[in-house]
């Protein structure tokens, strides 16, 4: 049995986990979802992984999985409480000492898709309004559960791609990447590149797009239990 801390991405919350929570109870895991602060301009990953930490409270070593911009606040997790995997779900990963906003022009990372499914950018804060967050976020959704998850999408500061990872040197924990082969949000081939030149991995990969947790949650729990037994 292993214990999964679950932490979302950008526009998210606790809830986005619910379909994959059922499937890891159903394998004989635990799990830990939490609401980041993504609303609020004051927090960044730091802040982020404060509350991870405080979710996670005084359970033993975990699996992390991170989707998407939790990827950015998974190390920081890693670094300051015992975890025995990250798993880098559809996710970015930070270099030390960096933001995020230095990776923008990394080849593929975000792959082209029409400005009519991109996020309405504000001030220093992003909406993402469902007409928009459906096809790119959920294209392989049933309709009942994209219009579900849309509806509950928060808004989503710029904090956390502008904050410098404080991180001095990755943490000296096991690493596992998976991707989604259709993500319109997280490149697969970017995805790919950087499971094997910045984790020392090869990531695994599903069908379908950037929220297999709603779109497949049986078949990424399979996986996720996989990778902790093996």
């Amino acid at each position: 049995m292993t214990t999964f801390g679950l932490i979302h991405g950008a526009f998210h919350g606790a809830w986005c986990w619910e379909r994959l929570e059922a499937e890891l109870r159903r394998l004989g895991h635990e799990t830990v979802a939490m609401d980041l602060p993504c609303e609020d301009a004051s927090a960044g990953n730091a802040r982020y992984a404060e509350v991870v930490v405080d979710a996670l409270g005084d359970r033993g070593p975990v699996t992390l999985v991170g989707h998407s911009l939790g990827g950015l606040t998974m190390p920081l997790v890693a670094a300051a409480r015992p975890v025995e995997r990250m798993v880098f779900l559809c996710a970015f990963i930070p270099r030390p000492g960096e933001p995020f906003s230095t990776q923008y022009g990394d080849p593929g990372i975000f792959p082209e898709t029409p400005e009519s499914t991109w996020p309405i950018v504000g001030e220093g804060r992003m909406a993402w309004p469902a007409e928009r967050a459906i096809p790119a976020l959920y294209p392989d959704c049933t309709p009942e559960v994209a219009a579900w998850a849309a509806a509950r999408l928060r808004e989503q500061t710029l904090t956390p791609h502008g904050e410098p990872c404080p991180l001095d040197a990755w943490p000296d924990v096991p690493s596992s990447s998976i991707l989604a082969r259709d993500d319109l949000a997280v490149g697969a081939e970017w995805a790919r590149r950087a499971a094997r030149d910045r984790l020392g991995t090869t990531a695994e990969e599903l069908p379908g797009g950037h929220s297999p947790f709603l779109s497949r949650p049986a078949a990424l729990a399979e996986m996720l239990d996989r990778i902790v037994r093996s």
